[in-house]
């Protein structure tokens, strides 16, 4: 499967920010129907002693004419990840990557506000050129 243009931006905005990754293609299979995420991490809390757990789908956005088209196939995909980790690994949290630029743009936006609200998207924003995260809206 071929993986996004900022796909390795994104993993190692989630390094610098003291996330293990544990798997570069996240695979799950929920009522007959496998499924690949880009990216699962964690990340040991020290106060719990325990794991936080995340599922990371990056996208990158790149034709910004086409934005609407994008989203609607991000959406989806991301609301069949979501009920597949919850049937499956109920403990882990799924997120939609994008860059700062795209979320700045577009993610900003009234309607696309109003539908990653309605749809409880959790997203992780990142900066490209630093390579880091600057927002995490959950």
């Amino acid at each position: 499967m071929a993986k996004d243009f900022f796909h390795q931006t994104a993993k190692n905005a989630l390094i610098k920010d003291q996330w293990l990754i544990t798997h570069d293609q996240f695979n799950i299979s929920y009522g007959g129907v496998n499924m690949a995420i880009d990216l699962g991490a964690e990340k040991l809390l020290a106060a719990t002693k325990g794991k936080h757990k995340i599922a990371v789908e990056v996208k990158s956005f790149l034709e910004q004419s086409s934005a609407i088209y994008e989203f609607h196939t991000a959406l989806g995909q991301y609301i069949n990840y979501r009920t597949a980790l919850q049937k499956e690994e109920p403990d882990r949290i799924l997120y939609l990557a994008v860059p700062a630029k795209t979320y700045d743009s577009f993610f900003c936006l009234k309607f696309t506000e109003l539908i990653v609200e309605e749809n409880q998207v959790k997203l992780i924003v990142f900066d490209v050129e630093q390579e880091v995260i600057v927002k995490w809206k959950t």
